[in-house]
């Protein structure tokens, strides 16, 4: 189950194949499955018969591991920004503990948004690790909002699914009572594909 959470709070809930309904949280350029392109080629193309290999070796039956859910990767001590903090010090965050993005809460500590590297380098110049020069900003400014976020009960395959459809790098994990509990990122899903046993994404 998932949510998008925007400036007013919670705006929406429900399943994935909803998430589209919501404005602004899909990306200006989708994301085309492979499988579009395939009926458009002939079957002799190079670039079906390619495809129609790959799907064959899908087909083989392997044992791929558990499935997992959001609450059995996500890291549970989430480093948060505050949404009137200065761009600086946030960007000193973000660099004092090694991570790209951070989730963004309002003075009321509820989540409003999440920001990024990218986001704070549109308002602030770095040379070697130093700020040089910096506007007048805060974290309202430049994070992105709305954003969505799923239940610790989710299948890691649809948070996967939305990281690449809405072209975001990490999901804030968020509990019934609307409070961040945890962030599933890329390289946590990373890390579970090469744990032993590994993890089945695809199952």
């Amino acid at each position: 189950m998932f949510s998008v959470y925007g400036l007013s709070g919670p705006i929406f809930r429900g399943t994935f194949e909803r998430l589209s309904e919501v404005p602004g949280v899909f990306p200006s350029t989708a994301v085309q499955p492979i499988a579009g392109e395939e009926q458009a080629l002939p079957s002799s193309a190079p670039t079906a018969q390619a495809i129609g290999a790959y799907r064959e070796m899908l087909r083989a039956e392997h044992d791929r591991g558990p499935l997992y859910h959001a609450y059995q990767l996500m890291q549970r001590q989430v480093v948060s920004v505050a949404s009137d903090d200065a761009v600086e010090r946030a960007w000193r965050i973000l660099l004092a503990r090694r991570i790209h993005q951070a989730p963004v809460l309002d003075p009321g500590y509820r989540l409003v948004g999440i920001v990024s590297e990218r986001d704070l380098l549109t308002v602030l110049n770095v040379d070697e690790g130093r700020v040089r020069d910096v506007l007048t900003k805060r974290v309202s400014d430049v994070m992105s909002t709305p954003v969505v976020t799923a239940d610790p009960v989710t299948d890691i395959r649809r948070i996967a699914q939305v990281m690449l459809e809405h072209q975001v790098a990490g999901v804030p994990i968020v509990n019934e009572t609307e409070a961040l509990v945890g962030f599933v990122s890329r390289s946590d899903i990373l890390r579970a594909i090469i744990a032993d046993p590994p993890l089945s994404l695809w199952r």
